[in-house]
C-alpha cells in the first residue's frame, strides 16, 4: 500500500492550477485522488472527469469539482493505475472493471501518467488476464469468438451474479498467455461484434511512476523514437 501511495502522491504533484484532470479507478488511483483532494482543500483549482462511479463519489466527498465531458474540449492530465506495464509502456487495465471509461478519458488527455507498484512491471504483457468489455446481447457468441483467438476465458462474476460495468456491460477475462504483439491483438479483439473495447492500452502513455517497497519511487519516461 505504501508503494502505491508514494507513486500516487508523486503523480499528483504534476497537477497544476486550472487544469482539467482525469481521475483513474482502482487501488492506486485512489491515493492520487486522496492527494488531489488535499491539494484542492489547500487552494488548488481544478476540474475533474472521473472514470467510474466509485472515483466520482470519492472525488465529490473530497471537494474535487466533477464536470461532464460536454463542458470540456480536452483533459490536461490523467492519473491512473495499471494491472501490467511492459517495457514499451503498453498496459493491461481493467482489473477494476472501468477499462472503457478509462480508455475514453486517456484518449482525450494531453498526458497520461500511470502509477504502479514494482510488481506491475513485466517484460511482456499477459500474466494478468486481459479484460474485454462485451455487450449483454449475444454475449455467449461473443465469448466463443474471443476463444477462437486462442485464449481461455471466463465471464467475470460478482458473488453469484454476473458482474456488470458502470456502462451496464459484461466483462470477459481472457488468458492469452504472453502477448507478443499487443497492438495486433487489440485490433483483432475489437473487430469482434459484441466487443465494446478491451484492456490493452497501446501507446497511450509515456510516463510511468513506480513505487517500491523500500519507499523509493522511480519515474520512467519513454524515449521518443
Amino acid at each position: 500500500m505504501e508503494a502505491k501511495r508514494n507513486a500516487a502522491e508523486k503523480a499528483a504533484a504534476y497537477v497544476q492550477d486550472n487544469m482539467v484532470v482525469g481521475l483513474g479507478t482502482g487501488s492506486t488511483a485512489y491515493w492520487a485522488i486522496e492527494q488531489l483532494g488535499k491539494r484542492v482543500g489547500g487552494g488548488l483549482h481544478i476540474r475533474a472527469v472521473a472514470t467510474s462511479v466509485q472515483s466520482e463519489e470519492q472525488a465529490r466527498k473530497l471537494g474535487i469539482p466533477i464536470v461532464p465531458f460536454a463542458e470540456i474540449d480536452q483533459i490536461d492530465i490523467t492519473i491512473d493505475g495499471a494491472d501490467e506495464v511492459d517495457q514499451q509502456f503498453n498496459l493491461i487495465k481493467g482489473g477494476g472493471g472501468a477499462l472503457l471509461r478509462e480508455k475514453i478519458v486517456a484518449a482525450a488527455s494531453k498526458q497520461m501518467i500511470v502509477i504502479v507498484d514494482e510488481s506491475k512491471l513485466v517484460d511482456e504483457l499477459g500474466t494478468f488476464p486481459l479484460p474485454v468489455e462485451i455487450v449483454k446481447f449475444g454475449f455467449e457468441m461473443t465469448m466463443r469468438k474471443l476463444a477462437d483467438l486462442g485464449c481461455e476465458l471466463r465471464l467475470r462474476m460478482k458473488g453469484n451474479d454476473i458482474y456488470e460495468t458502470d456502462n451496464g456491460n459484461y466483462i470477459a477475462d481472457c488468458d492469452f498467455g504472453r502477448i507478443a504483439d499487443p497492438e495486433q491483438l487489440h485490433q483483432q479483439i475489437n473487430l469482434i461484434p459484441g466487443v465494446v473495447d478491451n484492456g490493452l492500452f497501446v501507446r497511450m502513455t509515456q510516463h510511468v511512476i513506480v513505487g517500491y517497497k523500500s519507499g523509493d519511487t522511480e519515474e520512467l519516461r519513454k524515449k521518443n523514437t
